[in-house]
C-alpha cells in the first residue's frame, strides 16, 4: 500500500468526520442546527459569488472557504462564549491531518492566509464565513426567534468588505422562503394536484 495514498484516504475519512460535528452556536440562540459539513459548503458557494462580484481570484477564494473549518474534525466548534474560556490549536490540528498527504504545503498556506486577513480573496473568505451564519440567523428571525435579530447586528459588524455588507444588508431584507414561495411562477399555488397548462387549456375552452 503506497503511505501517501493511505495518509490520504485517512484524510478523506477525517474531512468525513464534518458532518457529524455539531455548529455549537445553536444552543445558545436556542433554535436551528446545522453540521460543519452543511456550513463550509454554502460557504464556499458564498466565497465563489462574492469574488465573482469583485473580480477578485475565484479559485484561491474557493480554496480559503472550501478548507477553512476541517480542523474541526479533530477539536470541535468552538463558538463565542467557549472561545473566551477555552483554548485550542487549530493549526497543529490541521498539520497532523494533513502530514504524509502531499497537501501540506498548500492547504497550510491556505489556513496562514485566511487567519492572517493577508489578502483580499481572505476577507472575502472571511465575510463567506459570516454571510452564512446571517442567511440561517435570517432564517430563524424569519420563523419566530427575536434573538436572532441581535446575532444579526453581531455578525454584520465583522463583515470586512462592501460588497460582503451589501449582499448582508439584501439578505436580511429578504424572507428566505421567497425563492420558493413567492417566485418565479407563483401560479402553481392556485392549481389543483394533477393540472397543467394544457390540462387548464381543455377546460377553458381554448
Amino acid at each position: 500500500m503506497n503511505g501517501q495514498q493511505k495518509r490520504l484516504a485517512d484524510f478523506l475519512f477525517e474531512v468525513g468526520m464534518l458532518r457529524k460535528t455539531p455548529r455549537t452556536g445553536y444552543q445558545f440562540l436556542g433554535s436551528g442546527s446545522e453540521n460543519v459539513a452543511e456550513h463550509s459548503f454554502r460557504t464556499t458557494v458564498i466565497g465563489y459569488i462574492l469574488a465573482r462580484m469583485t473580480g477578485a481570484d475565484v479559485n484561491r477564494t474557493v480554496q480559503l472557504c472550501l478548507f477553512h473549518d476541517v480542523h474541526e474534525a479533530r477539536i470541535g466548534d468552538f463558538n463565542y462564549v467557549n472561545r473566551m474560556y477555552n483554548t485550542s490549536a487549530p493549526e497543529n490540528a490541521l498539520a497532523d491531518a494533513l502530514r504524509g498527504t502531499g497537501l501540506e504545503e498548500e492547504i497550510l498556506t491556505l489556513f496562514d492566509e485566511l487567519e492572517r486577513v493577508a489578502s483580499e480573496e481572505a476577507r472575502l473568505a472571511q465575510d463567506a464565513d459570516q454571510i452564512d451564519l446571517i442567511l440561517n440567523l435570517k432564517e430563524e428571525l424569519d420563523l419566530g426567534n427575536p434573538y436572532a435579530a441581535k446575532w444579526m447586528e453581531c455578525a454584520l459588524e465583522r463583515l470586512r468588505t462592501e460588497t460582503g455588507r451589501q449582499l448582508a444588508r439584501t439578505i436580511s431584507e429578504t424572507d428566505h422562503t421567497d425563492w420558493w414561495f413567492r417566485g418565479p411562477d407563483r401560479s402553481w399555488w392556485t392549481r389543483g394536484n394533477g393540472w397543467n397548462t394544457e390540462h387548464e387549456a381543455e377546460a377553458s375552452g381554448e
